[in-house]
Parts: structure tokens; sequence; C-alpha cells
């Protein structure tokens, strides 16, 4: 790798002749007209514009489908590249096709609507030192005309050449072409008769504008064609402060490209017409392909292949034929995935504890199809033990690439009857940690809110299982069985009543009814009297919850909370497969008021 600054007039001559180009999975070009003025006064006032990033071309491990920027003529088309633009693509795309190309530039209003701009330099206007150098930049329409609120009045037209010269507004995509500049410039002489003061002029803006910018340069990175791709998507990571980061997505679109695969359009399919659940909905392409790659090698490993990884540059090393050949299995995976947690209560993206632990899950449900095991009823227990010891254990907030690999073949393993994996083993939950639960925020709150409905918990007053159609059509939401208005007013320790102990999930119609009064009350009043629920009913409705009907309708609130957290932690318990220690100690007597045991 090496750093040197480059002259952007020799830039635009590598872009205009196709030596310089853009791997496939770069964007399109965004930049609407006001920055591209701001970048061209920037230049002309030789104020830096930050570094730009080239990959050398060639690279044995890298295939890159390639294209030209936008506007260059369809001869740089079939020139193989030297190098490719890895970072820089919009601002180079604006110094090409604002200061070179003849074409209009294809921009866009603040607003987002399309135009097509040509930019020109004031030159009476870029002399004064009085004005900001963006003022001295105007851009034209494609017909090089400025036209007012009614489409018929042009307030300036520009088409005619002596036109240019009459105002004194020098094309900027001459600038930095020393031929068509010349020719200007001789043109423009001449209309004025080669007039003393235009020429003294002129040769101010010369000296002033247009060659300090011939000589302007900017810092370009350029990595050799033997950087490993792992690499090439780091330091893209590193050195990228702004714009679309690249992911090791774009890196197998743009290598798949080369075979004329269009990985994007084939994930977007994907996307669109398997993932349409709620969870499934918001799967990115780089999970997609995690998953991808943790099949994969899973697979390959038991066919004698090396051990199962899931690092980037792992990613990067999928080869399209395995994607194709696994890409149906895993897309069942997922949805396997979708169902499974459907079972175990968790319905959309925002309950969902962690995205991340559906990438081996899904894999795991795409073996376990293929082997025909999803079904079994053992499995099904020991895949979902696993999972509750990840959330409940809050063991996948961090890098996760090893637990991955580790959980793909542990979990596999210990339904084959080997030992439990790591994530089994290394999970524990704390009684003391039910109290620092109080959002979604975490894993371990969206599990047990989770595992409450699993427990068949029904609404207050419709009595309705919260099952995946009443969850979506009541609404429901997550909410405070002690009221909070009525804690605070009883003055209870915030600790305890704004926890997951004193909240569960009930739908908005019934919270709202419920309000802000006293268990006993809106027990009474609201639910029995107003809504016609009998007392037994209610009673087993509440039990459903977890809740003493007998604590709740005398408003005991501190042997409310000890009863549920020892209900919860019994869930846990179960979930999980093992014992939560330490439910009598001293740290959980002081914190609850009494043992959890």
């Amino acid at each position: 790798m090496e750093s040197k600054d480059t002259l952007i007039s020799d830039l635009v001559t590598d872009i205009h002749n196709g030596k310089l180009q853009l791997p496939d999975f770069q964007r399109g070009w965004v930049w609407d007209d006001n920055r591209i003025k701001a970048l061209l006064a920037s230049i002309s006032n030789l104020y830096p514009v930050g570094a730009a990033m080239f990959l050398e071309y060639g690279n044995e491990s890298i295939h890159f489908k390639y294209r030209t920027i936008e506007g260059c003529p369809a001869s740089a088309s079939s020139t193989k590249p030297s190098w490719l633009i890895l970072d820089g693509q919009q601002r180079l795309t604006s110094i090409y096709s604002s200061l070179y190309s003849e074409n209009p530039v294809d921009t866009r209003t603040e607003k987002g609507v399309d135009i097509k701009r040509f930019y020109y330099f004031d030159i009476r206007k870029c002399l004064d030192t009085t004005i900001d150098r963006i003022d001295a930049i105007i851009s034209v329409d494609e017909n090089k005309q400025i036209k007012g609120f009614g489409r018929n009045v042009i307030l300036l037209d520009l088409s005619p050449t002596n036109s240019e010269y009459e105002k004194k507004l020098i094309p900027a995509n001459i600038l930095l072409d020393s031929t068509k500049f010349t020719m200007w410039q001789t043109a423009y002489f001449n209309y004025y008769n080669c007039d003393p003061a235009v020429v003294q002029e002129f040769m101010q803006f010369i000296n002033t504008i247009q060659m300090p910018m011939m000589k302007y340069a900017i810092p370009v990175i350029r990595l050799d064609k033997d950087t490993p791709k792992e690499a090439v998507c780091q330091v893209f990571e590193n050195v990228n402060t702004g714009g679309v980061s690249l992911t090791v997505f774009e890196l197998v679109t743009a290598m798949f490209a080369m075979d004329d695969f269009e990985l994007r359009k084939d994930w977007e399919k994907i996307h669109n017409d398997k993932f349409t659940g709620d969870i499934l909905s918001k799967v990115e392409a780089t999970d997609f392909l995690s998953a991808m790659t943790l099949l994969t090698m899973y697979k390959g490993y038991k066919n004698g292949g090396p051990a199962v990884s899931c690092k980037r540059k792992d990613i990067l090393n999928l080869k399209l034929k395995d994607y194709k050949a696994n890409r149906t299995q895993l897309i069942e995976g997922f949805i396997e995935a979708e169902k499974l947690l459907a079972e175990e209560r968790i319905f959309t993206n925002n309950d969902l504890p962690y995205s991340t632990q559906l990438i081996p899950l899904s894999a795991i449900c795409s073996v376990l199809i293929e082997n025909k095991q999803m079904n079994v009823t053992a499995t099904k227990d020991k895949l979902k033990q696993w999972y509750w010891c990840g959330v409940l254990g809050e063991l996948y907030g961090g890098a996760n690439e090893t637990r991955y690999v580790n959980d793909m073949t542990g979990v596999m393993d210990w339904l084959a009857g080997g030992t439990q994996p790591k994530t089994v083993q290394e999970a524990y939950f704390q009684s003391a940690r039910l109290l620092t639960l109080k959002t979604r925020l975490s894993a371990a709150y969206k599990g047990i809110m989770a595992l409450i409905m699993k427990n068949h918990s029904k609404d207050f007053i419709s009595g309705r299982d919260m099952d995946f159609a009443s969850f979506k059509a009541d609404n429901i939401d997550i909410h405070h069985v002690f009221p909070q208005k009525y804690c605070q007013e009883m003055k209870y320790d915030k600790t305890l009543w704004n926890s997951i102990v004193n909240k569960t999930p009930i739908s908005y119609d019934t919270n709202r009814k419920i309000g802000g009064t006293a268990p006993s009350k809106y027990i009474k009043n609201k639910i029995e009297k107003d809504n016609k629920v009998a007392p037994e009913q209610l009673n087993e409705y509440l039990k459903s919850h977890m809740l003493s009907p007998e604590l709740m309708r005398s408003d005991d609130f501190a042997g409310h909370i000890i009863y549920r957290a020892k209900a919860l932690l019994d869930v846990i318990e179960k979930a999980m497969g093992k014992p939560i220690s330490g439910r009598d100690s001293e740290d959980v007597i002081k914190a609850f008021g009494a043992s959890l045991k």
C-alpha cells in the first residue's frame, strides 16, 4: 500500500480513457447540484476535499466486475482498467462530470428531483475577493439555460457560444483540458478584439483559478494487486469516514458478477419473495451470507474439509457454486427458524432478543431440514434450550463469529449424542438481574416477555391467548401490573416497580382501561364490573401471567414482587434447562426483601 498526491487533471484523463474505473459493487452517484458547486468552489480555492483509495486491478483472488464512471465515452468501457476506485467515487465522479466531460452532469435538486446541469465559472466574480467563490459558480440546464418559474421564461441562455463570451462565463468542463481551454481562450480574445483589459483580466483568471486547478492534487491511497480480500474490506472501512460503508456483501457481489451472477438481484428476490415475515424482513444481506458460509463450511467439514470458520475472509472466499447449491436449503432454514421463534412467542423483529443469533439458528435448521430431523421433538427441545441459553445468558451481544462456529458445530454434535455446546455450558442467569431488566434494550428482557406469553398468558379482559393473531390484532405491549402512577403515589422503590418483575404483556385497550389505580380497584371496577369478567375467570387470566390473584386483590406489593420473581426464575430455569444459583443469597434477600428459593 502506498499513498501519494495525484493531480486531478491526471485522474480525470484516466477516468475518461477507462484506466480508472469502479468495481461493480459501488452504488450509483448521488450528489446534488449545490454539493457539486461547493466541491468546485473548494477545488478552485485550493481547499482539501479528502482522499481517494484505489485497488490495482488484476488481483488473482479478487475478480471484480468493473464499470466506467457515469458520463464516460463508450470507448472507455472496452478498456481493462489499471485501477479500481474503492473510496472517493462520488467526489471523483463529480470532478470528472463537471470539470471534464462534454455531457451534462446527471445530478438532482436538494429535494431529490433528477436534473441535468452544466457548470460555469463567472470570470469577474472569481476575481472579486469580496464574493464567495461558490457564488461565482453557476449551473444551467442541459440546454445551457436558466429558466424562471414560468417554464417559457428564459433568464439566461448560454447555448450560443458567443453568449459565454458576452457574459464572461467560462465552462467548468474545459478547465482541466489544455487543448479545449486554449481554443476557448482564443475565441474569447477574438470576441473582444484582444481588448487589453479583457486579456489582462483573463490572464489573472488563469493565474488565480485555472493554473492552480490544473496543479490541484488529492491524496490517493493505492492498494497493490496482491492485497488480500479481507484487507481490502478492512482498509476501506478504516478510511471511509462518510458515505455508505463497504460490506462483505458488496465485495462478494462484485466477485460473483464476474461469473455473470447478480447477487444483489438474487438477494432482493429472496428478501421480497421469501422473507415476508416481520422477523425475516429485517434480515440483512450480510447476515444471509454469514449463515451461508456457516452452512457451506459445516457441510464441507463433515465431508473431510477444513474446520468451520465464519470470519470475514471466509465469507469473501465463498464460491458461487456453493452459494447456488445451498441457496434453497438456507432459505428454508431461515423460514423454519422464524417458525420456531413464533412457537416461542417471538413474533416481531422489535421483540427479537438477538438478530445475530438468527444466523447460526437458521444454518442449524437448514441442516436439520436436510437430515429430516427438524420436527423431531427431542431435537427441537434441545435446539430451544440452546436458543434460550444464548438469550437469557446474554451471550450474543458482542463479536460473535467464534460463537457462531462453536454453536454450529456444538449444537449439531450435541444433537448427535455429544456434549453440550459452549453456549449451553457457559450460560447463567443471576436472580438479581431481574431488577435491572427495565426496557427492550436488553435481550433477556425481550426473552422473558416471550416466555410469559409462551405460558399461554391471556389478556385480562378478553381472555384471549397471546398467540400471533391476538398479538397483532390486539396491539399487545408491555405494561406495569402495579401501575406506575399508583407506585409513585405509594412511594414504592422504583428499582422494584419499574423492573420486569412488575411488568407483563397486555393489550393496549386493557392497559388504557385499567389506568393508574391500585390493582384491587382496577380488578374490581374496570375489569370485573365494567367489562363483565367473572372473578374466577380473571383469577385464571392473572395466573397465566404468573401473577398471584390474592396478592393483587389485596394490593400486597411486596408479596407480589417476591411471588412474581420466583415464578419468573422458575420459567427461566425451565427454558435454560439448568438451575439458577444464589436465589437465597444475601444480595438477593437485600434486593428483594426475601429469599427467592
